[in-house]
């Protein structure tokens, strides 16, 4: 199964977690200072920051879609809780 590294910027760690993990459940893991709300993509909460390692993650669905629209984010801005991973080295902050 392919790996993926993974640099939580604001703590300074990474890890390394399989293909197909969604980053909030890294970030929680970790204790990285991505917050959330609702875990399903309704409320926007989860807004990261993806400095490097955006092409390794999973691509933004509808929801996600609308909602990094409805929040006015940055073209690297994605929803931790929609955002998988996908193998490489991925690197994120807290928005």
């Amino acid at each position: 199964m392919a790996k993926a590294n993974v640099t939580f910027e604001d703590i300074g760690v990474t890890v390394t977690v399989p293909a197909g993990t969604r980053m909030i459940e890294i970030s929680e893991k970790v204790g990285a200072g991505i917050i959330y709300g609702c875990r399903e993509g309704d409320c926007g909460t989860c807004l990261m920051v993806v400095t490097a390692g955006g092409d390794n993650l999973s691509e933004p669905s509808v929801l996600e879609d609308k909602i990094l629209r409805e929040n006015l984010a940055g073209k690297n801005n994605r929803l931790a809780c929609q955002a998988q991973v996908l193998g490489g080295e991925i690197s994120v902050r807290p928005a």
